[in-house]
């Protein structure tokens, strides 16, 4: 049986769908027979994940609505051992509540990702940010949580929000395992990135923050850009060596 790893943050913008883009490719550079689930309604991951040239835009919510099979939504990509589903039609929408409705209602989204843990060594979810109800009840049917955190002063306020909110996950499902705060964005001599890096070790538990950071990086940017993990693209990049260090420790755990 595969693990669910949720890639969760408070807020956008902090490199939650470059981070699991990456993850997810990382994984499957190891040989880890590797899924990218994106619930999250702005649909990034289809810029990033390396997708084959003419894809099908179909995805998790197309498949939701009873309107594409499950196979209809599992794409290949450049790696052998990495397939995504998009999250599919919804980004076209103007409102998401209905979406939102039918994945906190329903337990198709619960039932699709035991499905894919059983065919699968890693599945890697990619949420909305925030805790609503997308991202609580892809957390209930995830086995681990991972928080990417930006190295900015705001990071001091949606920390302690985005704690609380796991806790009160795991006291309804307390076989969720909070892997840790993955510090992103991070630039060596910037004052403020450092005072914020500094003040989030200092007061955070040391198992609950990576001691490795994602450093800032113009290759992570131009491999989004380019349609492609920075792992696959710019594999000599400090970024995407830290992204590969990362997922080696957590295939280790996973396999514990």
């Amino acid at each position: 049986m595969g693990k669910i790893l949720a890639v969760v943050s408070q807020k956008g913008g902090v490199g939650k769908t470059t981070t699991a883009v990456n993850l997810g490719a990382a994984f499957a550079r190891r040989g880890l027979k590797s899924l990218i689930v994106d619930v999250d309604p702005q649909g990034s991951v289809r810029y990033g994940a390396g997708l084959r040239k003419g894809h099908t835009s179909y995805g998790f919510a197309d498949y939701l609505r009873g309107e594409r099979s499950l196979r209809d939504v599992i794409l290949p990509t450049a790696l052998p051992w990495l397939r995504v589903m998009l999250v599919g039609s919804v980004t076209d929408d103007a409102d998401h509540s209905r979406y939102a409705e039918q994945i906190a209602e329903g337990d198709l989204l619960p039932r699709m990702l035991a499905t894919a843990a059983e065919r699968c060594d890693i599945v890697v979810v990619d949420t909305p940010p925030g805790l609503g109800a997308i991202t609580r009840r892809a957390l209930a049917s995830s086995d681990r949580v991972l928080v990417p955190l930006q190295c900015e002063p705001l990071a001091l306020q949606t920390t302690p929000q985005i704690l609380r909110g796991i806790q009160d996950v795991v006291t309804h499902h307390p076989s969720l395992t909070f892997d840790g705060i993955l510090l992103t964005m991070f630039e060596a001599g910037n004052a403020a990135c450092e005072r914020t890096a500094e003040y989030i070790r200092t007061h955070v538990p040391p198992n609950l923050v990576f001691d490795l950071v994602i450093p800032r990086s113009a290759a992570v940017s131009d491999a989004f850009a380019a349609g492609q993990p920075a792992v696959l693209r710019a594999p000599a990049d400090a970024a995407s060596q830290a992204y590969v260090n990362l997922a080696t420790r957590l295939a280790e755990r996973f396999s514990r």
